[in-house]
């Protein structure tokens, strides 16, 4: 039987704040193991937390870029589980007066466009973390995670297939990146993503029992985990088998998910008012002067570098699913590039780079003029092709301008006629068997004579001219 899938996503997004949710210890990533910790965080008797001010402004331009309403008055819950990296046994989140509410986010999937709703969008804290490695025997708990400060933005069951799963999270990392309000780094832990996921018959609007599926550290991930349990669910489904609701965790190392454990329900939470955090409302006014302070996002920078550089939808998509890229085109621009050439550099060779190399766009220093300056090295005849493409290697591994490298290493293109005329005349020399071929009309023979003038040249030579001095040359 064809079934209809049904995804709900919810991203765990850490916000990039200095100090945790509720006390004053850093959040920097990478700190020996309970060195970001005190009585507060650690839930030790008599503390009292207070809320970190940046997260409600941060989580609010957030909830305005995603459309939604913000809570008139919202309140803190506290949310009872018991988990060896939660030191209070329960975590400070919200439940039924959330941050904020009823938003959407557009995408497009397979060529149409597509609104996915979001049910609600909520601070909470983030638990500590479990250390399996020291030890065969044991495991240990690092609490500097306890009470940093957690965004999750929860969608509806509005999607329908892990393709559109990917859409949705490459478009809310691109709005968050522009918002810079997080590094966005799944490595790091800084964003997280959990899916729901069930089968239903076709024209059914029932909804099936529900699949949560954790431990996702790449969109990637995400997509291939739902394509397995969209088969799995399946198979089973076509069996005659029933589903339970589970929560299960992806093997990236054998490519399937497995199961975890139940899956809970909010009763199971037994979520109350977290009675040393107050209700409290946001003004209007300052609502809106947050929403001021957006900065256009990605898909009005879209529509804007179509009309305003003629770039086609496939390209400004590209280029502004990045913040990263998007500036240094914008800025290559400033510099004199022409758009389209500083759109395919960035599009192909550079994106080409980061993904042999694992890197984020951020992750290399390169300079709009650098860029500006290897185009226009292209178009005076200075580099060929492949000489740019070398030249553009050693600029961003090296981070130097594209003029000293070509400087330093004598890489200029070869346009002197008399040069030209002289490596075709040794080629010529050089090659009497391959010469006779040509002249006979074996055509193929020249472009063996052309590979060995490019030689000779140490690939420095103009293509067009040395092609057409060599046929010349041949001639006569």
């Amino acid at each position: 039987m064809d079934y209809e899938v049904v995804i709900g996503l919810e991203v765990h997004l850490q916000l990039s704040t200095v100090t945790k949710l509720f006390c004053g210890c850093p959040t920097k990533f990478g700190a020996p193991p309970n060195s970001q910790t005190c009585p507060v965080c650690l839930g030790l008797p008599g503390v009292l937390p207070v809320l970190n001010e940046q997260t409600v402004a941060w989580g609010v331009r957030v909830a305005c870029a995603l459309n939604a309403t913000i809570g008139q008055i919202m309140k803190f819950d506290r949310k009872q589980y018991f988990y060896p990296d939660l030191p209070k046994s329960y975590q400070i989140s919200q439940y039924d007066q959330p941050l904020a509410q009823h938003g959407h986010l557009d995408i497009v999937v397979d060529g149409q466009p597509k609104r996915i709703g979001i049910r609600r969008i909520h601070l909470e804290e983030d638990a500590g973390k479990l250390l399996h490695e020291a030890s065969a025997t044991e495991s240990f708990v690092d609490f500097n995670r306890t009470g940093v400060p957690l965004l999750e933005i929860v969608t509806e069951p509005d999607l329908r297939s892990a393709n559109a799963a990917y859409q949705y999270l490459t478009e809310l990392k691109a709005i968050l990146e522009y918002l810079d309000v997080s590094t966005c780094n799944m490595e790091e832990g800084s964003l997280r993503c959990d899916t729901n996921i069930s089968l239903r018959p076709p024209k059914e609007t029932t909804l099936g029992s529900r699949v949560e599926v954790k431990n996702l550290n790449s969109f990637r991930a995400v997509k291939l985990a739902l394509e397995y349990e969209a088969t799995r669910q399946a198979v089973a489904l076509d069996g005659g088998g029933s589903l339970p609701q589970e929560t299960r965790l992806w093997n990236a190392k054998a490519q399937r998910t497995e199961p975890l454990r139940s899956k809970e329900e909010a009763s199971d939470y037994r979520y109350f008012p977290e009675p040393d955090l107050v209700p409290f409302t946001l003004e209007t006014a300052l609502v809106e002067r947050l929403r001021q302070t957006l900065p256009e996002l990605p898909a009005q920078r879209r529509s804007r570098l179509q009309s305003a550089y003629q770039l086609s939808a496939y390209d400004a998509q590209v280029l502004t699913q990045s913040r990263v890229l998007a500036d240094l085109f914008e800025g290559a621009l400033r510099c004199g590039a022409r758009p389209k050439p500083a759109a395919n550099w960035i599009m192909g060779e550079l994106l080409a780079y980061l993904n042999a190399k694992g890197l984020e766009p951020s992750a290399v220093k390169l300079r709009p003029e650098w860029l500006a300056h290897l185009v226009e090295l292209i178009a005076q005849g200075t580099l060929s092709g492949p000489m740019a493409k070398t030249v553009f290697l050693q600029m961003v591994e090296r981070g130097l301008d594209p003029v000293q490298i070509v400087a330093e290493g004598r890489l200029a293109q070869i346009v002197d006629p008399g040069a030209l005329e002289r490596v075709a005349e040794e080629v010529v020399q050089a090659n009497p068997k391959s010469v006779a071929d040509y002249r006979s009309g074996k055509v193929s023979a020249f472009t063996y004579l052309m590979g060995q003038a490019m030689k000779r040249s140490q690939g420095k030579a103009n293509p067009q001219q040395m092609a057409e001095l060599l046929k010349r040359t041949l001639s006569t």
